[in-house]
């Protein structure tokens, strides 16, 4: 098994576009294919970022009518599909501008929009375990205890990280560095914190770089464990990178 693994997207199309040419991919039939590799994503294909409906739609072009690549939602995907499916959501923290790019399209538009991204939501697992058990990938990491659980305890530490209860600041919550104490032999791959560099501690690897956030967006080559980045287009925000120090 071969895989390029994406870290969190968030509408960042120009560089998922130019990351994956990098890695040899191919979009002559409008998504990115390989012949002897496939893409995976970490989640948080949407929300702040420029173009969150296409990428969207790439995603769910690659992972459901082509059958190439691997998926697995984020928090920002939950809170977009509660809001297809009509659910009060609050429209912030990233939504906002997904919402202004949904609502500017023609009704129509709108219906297959919604029903593409509640499509790849609903068939999407909630985390993978792919390679014979070698290889795990969820969004904000999970437990070794956690794997091969479904529990509502497992789907928010998936979604949303080891957190406390607590708020920083700037609303965000507080999160615990649970890479520090994972001691499995299965690589897990995730995002969800932004750091300025791949980070790997013991069988883990944090891929979000902050694409979004001006700073990279970054894809690791397995089985190779090898990462590969493209500067963002977008204006650094340096309080958003998580240190570990």
């Amino acid at each position: 098994m071969k895989l390029d693994i994406i870290g969190d997207i968030h509408g960042c199309y120009e560089e998922l576009l130019i990351l994956t040419r990098e890695l040899g991919y191919d979009w002559s039939e409008g998504v990115p294919l390989h012949p002897s590799r496939q893409l995976a994503f970490v989640g948080d294909l949407t929300d702040r970022g420029p173009e969150s409906l296409k990428v969207a739609d790439i995603i769910y072009n690659l992972v459901v009518e082509h059958k190439r690549a691997y998926y697995v939602p984020g928090n920002h995907c939950n809170k977009l599909y509660r809001y297809f499916l009509g659910r009060n959501v609050k429209i912030a923290h990233g939504l906002e501008t997904t919402v202004a790019e949904y609502e500017a399209l023609s009704a129509k538009d709108q219906k297959r929009a919604s029903h593409h991204f509640k499509r790849l939501y609903e068939e999407a697992p909630l985390y993978h375990v792919l390679d014979n058990g070698k290889l795990i990938i969820a969004h904000a990491g999970i437990r070794g205890d956690y794997i091969g659980k479904t529990s509502k305890k497992v789907e928010t530490f998936v979604l949303y990280g080891d957190i406390t209860g607590e708020t920083l600041p700037d609303g965000s919550p507080v999160r615990r560095d649970w890479a520090q104490h994972y001691t499995g032999d299965a690589w897990i791959v995730y995002g969800h914190t932004p750091v300025k560099e791949p980070r790997f501690v013991n069988q883990t690897v944090n891929i979000d770089t902050g694409a979004v956030f001006g700073n990279a967006l970054t894809a690791l080559r397995y089985p190779e464990m090898e990462t590969v980045s493209v500067e963002s287009s977008m204006p650094l925000v340096p309080e958003k990178f998580r240190s570990f120090e």
